[in-house]
């Protein structure tokens, strides 16, 4: 049995603020025999939705500020899968970065974007990555809510989905929304028989909450692994690349 041991962080936010993310980044991702860690969606400068602030925020991914957050990352230990804004030819995506020993491996573009997210424009792509002899692909957030977004990822021959998230909600939405996230996840992963990782924020802002969940579900949609709901920590998994489960520990 080949076993790969992953992790995924739950966050606090970091709202313009790339450094305190990046000082985070580098502290989580010296845990020990981690091959791929995945952090939340709009990780790297927060999840801003308006034009104007992703506009000041955003990271061209062929600009020198970009190669300077490459170079901040670490050069040993795990794949980093983050989320952030980009700016690309004047257009605005929510993206998830891959990234390993400081090198930008690829990207993938968030596809199904909310009414609020009008910013931001839909990409069409669903890259195959690997690490090992894990194979995965990458959904953000309401991505998951889309059958056809977990059978991209199925049909590029991946055996896992990252799921980056920031469930930061007004807290009445968010006390709805609360058991909801990893049975809509769980739906994916009965259709397609894939597990999933999902990564989110945790913490309080405004009159808004976001409790997680950060956890590992099995091919049968089961929760086999999360973080307790509204701290911040890091999962870790031992995946097996056979599709059975290894086992998790948190930190």
């Amino acid at each position: 049995m080949t076993s790969i041991r992953i992790a995924a962080a739950q966050t606090p936010e970091f709202r313009e603020n790339l450094g305190a993310a990046l000082d985070y980044a580098v502290r989580v991702a010296e845990a020990d025999g981690v091959a791929l860690l995945v952090f939340p969606e709009g990780f790297l400068q927060g999840y801003l939705t308006d034009e104007r602030s992703a506009r000041r925020v955003a990271l061209d991914l062929a600009s020198a500020e970009f190669a300077a957050v490459l170079d901040r990352l670490p050069k040993s230990g795990p794949v980093l899968v983050m989320g952030l804004i980009e700016i690309d030819d004047g257009r605005l995506f929510n993206t998830a970065v891959v990234v390993e020993r400081g090198v930008l491996l690829g990207r993938y573009r968030k596809a199904h974007l909310l009414p609020g997210e009008r910013a931001f424009e839909a990409g069409k792509d669903s890259p195959l990555f690997a690490t090992g002899a894990l194979r995965f692909g990458i959904n953000i957030c309401y991505d998951a809510n889309f059958s056809e977004a977990a059978a991209k990822v199925a049909a590029s021959g991946a055996s896992l989905i990252l799921c980056l998230s920031n469930n930061m909600m007004p807290r009445g939405k968010a006390e709805i929304f609360k058991p909801l996230h990893n049975a809509v996840r769980g739906e994916r992963c009965r259709e397609t028989g894939l597990w999933l990782i999902s990564s989110d924020v945790t913490g309080e802002r405004g009159g808004r909450i976001a409790w997680g969940p950060t956890a590992v579900l099995n091919q049968e949609g089961q929760v086999v692994a999360q973080l307790p709901l509204e701290e911040p920590g890091l999962l870790v998994f031992d995946f097996a690349c056979d599709g059975q489960d290894a086992g998790a520990r948190l930190k």
